[in-house]
């Protein structure tokens, strides 16, 4: 298993693209993660976008951005877009995804790392913790969870 982060291998961006969106973009959504993580290639440090790879096949995802469109806009960085394939679950590989990103936000000199979802005791495995709830722009409320780096 391999992490790539594309920015740093930018001969995978149209695979990246194609892949988050399939993942996590509906039908308003899809030029959202295109322009994002296009545009995530001239920047330093954030936004990333993560692919993990069995081989040349990628298997799973996740993402590193300044705000998951919630109102805590003070909280930053958030990870995103976390998915793994299903036939590889079991395997802690969300753990070495969110472990990468927690490399990477380190070494961009932040001390935190956040993330809004609704999954309830899947993320506190891996350390983090509630910290508050969010709003969404579309009306939607999702728990914010917070962990140090």
């Amino acid at each position: 298993m391999n992490i790539i982060n594309v920015k740093n291998n930018p001969e995978y961006l149209e695979q990246a693209i194609n892949y988050f969106q399939e993942k996590w973009a509906g039908p308003t959504t899809m030029n959202l993660y295109e322009d994002c993580i296009k545009h995530s290639l001239n920047q330093n440090a954030v936004p990333n976008w993560y692919l993990l790879l069995d081989g040349k096949k990628i298997i799973g995802c996740v993402g590193l951005i300044t705000n998951d469109f919630i109102s805590r806009m003070d909280l930053f960085p958030w990870l995103v877009a976390l998915f793994i394939e299903e036939e590889y679950r079991g395997k802690r590989l969300s753990e070495k995804l969110i472990e990468k990103v927690k490399e990477d936000v380190l070494k961009g000199g932040y001390e935190n790392l956040y993330l809004a979802t609704d999954h309830i005791g899947f993320y506190e495995k891996f350390g983090f913790t509630y910290k508050a709830n969010g709003y969404h722009p579309w009306g939607e409320v999702s728990r914010i969870y917070e962990i140090k780096v």
